[in-house]
Parts: C-alpha cells; sequence; structure tokens
C-alpha cells in the first residue's frame, strides 16, 4: 500500500472500486502480477490488525471453501489469518424440522483434509490490507468516495467527491449488491425478494461444535450454527437463521435469554443449551444478478455482479472465484500486449463466471422454494430425499464437490 504522494497519481491500469474481501482480493492479485492498481474505498481507514481476530468474534463470517483457502494462500494472507482466527469444519449436517430427512457429509468422504473454515469478514480483509501494504504497484485509497463514472478515448475514468480524476483502461466495481458504479453505468439488474430476513448472532452453546456446520430446514426457513473455536473454546457458534419478515422483527427484540431459549427449541436442542453473546441484527436478503458483467473498459465483481441467498455460505466464494479468473484474463492480456479494457477479454471473464453463478444462484432459489413449502406430500418427498442421498456416497461425493467449489476449470491461482 503506497502513501499518497504529493501529487498523486492519476492514471493507472486498472481501478478497482470497493474496498472489501473481494475487492482487496483483486487488488493484490492484480499486484503480485506487477499491474498498476487503484483500490479506493468510502471507508475512512483500514482495519486495527492488532485488534482482529481478538476477543468477541465478529457478527460477520464467511464459509470460505479449501478453493477459496488456496486463493488466498497463494496471496500470502492465509498464514497470517490461520495463526488469528479460522475454525475449520469436516462435518456438515443437514435436516429437515418437518420430518425425519437428515443427511451427513465428512471432509473424508470428499476426499479433502476439510469441508471448508469459518472466518470472520474482518480476519480476512485485514490480512488482504496487510499483503497490499506489501505490493509496490498497489495504491489504496480510504475516505474516496466516487462520484462519476466517465468513458472516453477508450478509456475509463472515476471521479472523486474531492474533484480529483482517476484513469485507467479498466475499472472494476466491487462495491456491494447495491453498487452505485452499477448504476452510474446503466447495468440493469435482475432482483428477486426472497421473502426471508436474515436474523444474525453470535452464540456459546452447552455442548461443542465438534467441527460440524450445521443447518436445520424449518418451515420459516433455514438456520444454520456455524463453528467457531474462540481462545481453543470450540462452544462457539455463529448464527444465521434466514426466516420471515415478521419473525425476525420478534426475534431481534427478544432480550439475550429469550433469544438463547428460542434458538434452543429451533434448533431441536442438537447442541444443548444456548446463550447469546452478542447482538442480535436483521439483514434483508434480496437476490440479484446483473444482466451484463462487463461494457468496455468495466467490469463487474462479487456482490455487485450477483448476490446470492445465504443458505449454503457461498456469496463470498463466488466473488473470490470472480477476481481469480479476472486476474487471469487481465495478466494473460497484458502478457499479450491487449489493452485491459478490451471487449473481448472482458467477455471471456463474463462467459467463464456467468454460467457458474446463474447455477448456484438457481439451485440456492430451488432449495429455497423446496423447503419454503409445508405442503405434507413435499415433505414426505424431501424426506426421503434427503435420507436417500445420505445413502448414496457418490451422489453425496459429487454434491461436496460442488460445495467445496470443484466446479469447472479452475483458474491457476485456485489450484
Amino acid at each position: 500500500m503506497t502513501e499518497t504522494a504529493r501529487q498523486p497519481a492519476t492514471r493507472f491500469e486498472v481501478i478497482v472500486v470497493g474496498g472489501g474481501m473481494v475487492g482487496a482480493a483483486l487488488a493484490a492479485l492484480l499486484g503480485q502480477a506487477g499491474i498498476s492498481v487503484a483500490l479506493l474505498d468510502a471507508r475512512p481507514e483500514p482495519l486495527a490488525a492488532e485488534a482482529v481476530g481478538t476477543g468477541r468474534p465478529a457478527l460477520r463470517v464467511s464459509a470460505l471453501t479449501p478453493i477459496s483457502q488456496r486463493l488466498l494462500e497463494g496471496l500470502g494472507a492465509w498464514p497470517w489469518m490461520a495463526v488469528r482466527r479460522v475454525t475449520p469444519y469436516r462435518f456438515m449436517q443437514v435436516w429437515d424440522s418437518e420430518g425425519s430427512g437428515e443427511v451427513n457429509f465428512s471432509a473424508e468422504q470428499a476426499g479433502v483434509p476439510v469441508l471448508g473454515h469459518i472466518v470472520e469478514n474482518d480476519v480476512v480483509l485485514a490480512a488482504l490490507e496487510r499483503r497490499l501494504a506489501e505490493l509496490p504497484t498497489v495504491c489504496v485509497e480510504l475516505g474516496r468516495r466516487v462520484t462519476g463514472l466517465e468513458e472516453a478515448g477508450g478509456e475509463r475514468s472515476v471521479l472523486l467527491e474531492d474533484g480529483r480524476r482517476l484513469t485507467a483502461p479498466l475499472v472494476v466495481a466491487a462495491d456491494g449488491a447495491q453498487s452505485p458504479l452499477r448504476e452510474m453505468a446503466g447495468i440493469a439488474v435482475d432482483a428477486r425478494d426472497t421473502g426471508h430476513v436474515a436474523v444474525v448472532t453470535t452464540v456459546r452453546t452447552q455442548r461443542g461444535h465438534g467441527g460440524v456446520a450445521r443447518q436445520v430446514f424449518r418451515d420459516s426457513g433455514p438456520l444454520a450454527f456455524l463453528p467457531l473455536t474462540i481462545d481453543g473454546d470450540a462452544h462457539y457458534c455463529s448464527i444465521v437463521w434466514s426466516t420471515i419478515p415478521e419473525d425476525a422483527e420478534r426475534l431481534t427484540a427478544l432480550d439475550a435469554e429469550a433469544l438463547g431459549q428460542a434458538l434452543e427449541v429451533a434448533f431441536e436442542a442438537r447442541l444443548g443449551a444456548v446463550e447469546v453473546v452478542d447482538r442480535a441484527v436483521s439483514v434483508p436478503l434480496t437476490q440479484r444478478h446483473a444482466q451484463d458483467y462487463v461494457q468496455s473498459g468495466f467490469a463487474l465483481v462479487g456482490d455487485a455482479a450477483h448476490s446470492i441467498h445465504p443458505l449454503a455460505g457461498q456469496g463470498v466464494n463466488l466473488g473470490l472465484m470472480d477476481v481469480a479468473v479476472l486476474a487471469e484474463e487481465l495478466v494473460t492480456a497484458r502478457r499479450r500486449g491487449i489493452d485491459l479494457g478490451e471487449p473481448r477479454m472482458l467477455a471471456r471473464y463474463a462467459r467463464r463466471r456467468r454460467g457458474d453463478n446463474s447455477a448456484m444462484l438457481a439451485l440456492m432459489d430451488g432449495f429455497r422454494l423446496l423447503f419454503g413449502t409445508r405442503h405434507p406430500l413435499v415433505t414426505l418427498s424431501r424426506n426421503l430425499g434427503l435420507s436417500g442421498v445420505d445413502r448414496l456416497v457418490p451422489i453425496k461425493r459429487l454434491l461436496m464437490r460442488q460445495a467445496i467449489g470443484e466446479r469447472g476449470r479452475l483458474p491457476a491461482s485456485c489450484r
């Protein structure tokens, strides 16, 4: 991360707008390849790395797949994360509260050491910020709000709130699900209200989680207990309860004791008594998919391109795969002397990612609809299906390989 000079640079090879996990990972990938990058974000300052991964866990966590782990290892971020706080899970348990259907997955069946890691988002971002500080071709500018996007002379420019103009052959929007930059570019979005709100909090349970990620499908929506190990204590879990808005409003209004009791009942006491150790917040869940991922000199990545129901914890993994593929295309183009905003090159990125993202969006929507009905015949079929899958190891292995990210042609940074 370079300090802003007296006369800060105004031209780069790539400008990335949005300094969250996905945008920071893209800047790091490009910086490692020697590409000059400006990474812009409106937040005023970087994370205090010394405080990250200590004390009470942050509310926002991600379930990182082994593929995402490989990417972060290649960036040099994972070792720092691993000595701070990451929680591996080697088993997954999914069941239907309306019957006896249950399916269990294990890393051994998938042929991998772990199925994934639950990691606080701040831990990932702090590790990436440390890596960016080591890359001389990356300029990180925080407290920079983008107010305009222009195209002229085959290049793109972003206008900043302070009046500056930065120019590059390529501008990448990594600025979230409600991306202002996407709107400036005039890219339409297909949006669907899922009818659900995610209630998020952190709990400590009577029984240890045992490295198992658990999820129960209830008639109002799925409830996940994601394992967290804090200072060697394996009794913590991050809660994501996707439910109808009325229930979310009721749950977030409960005191800690009442919410803990509600969680214990909803989770069928599989981990015993539940103690809520943080506030509960709610997040409306809207599924979005941009109609286009690219324009000449412009690309969308991560939630700016697609936002997904948190049912399988795939959101950030899809975003990290976006940046891995885009970075691979850009490094190849640069090596061949191709302009980094060249439409045909960007179209290859869009083709490589749109199919995978579309399939995952459709799959999550299908699960939401399947488990959102109380029709007795559907419930029976659902339970038989779960139980049947649990007995078919080859099918389970295929599903697990999909879940851990082993889909299609992986970019070199993820192999």
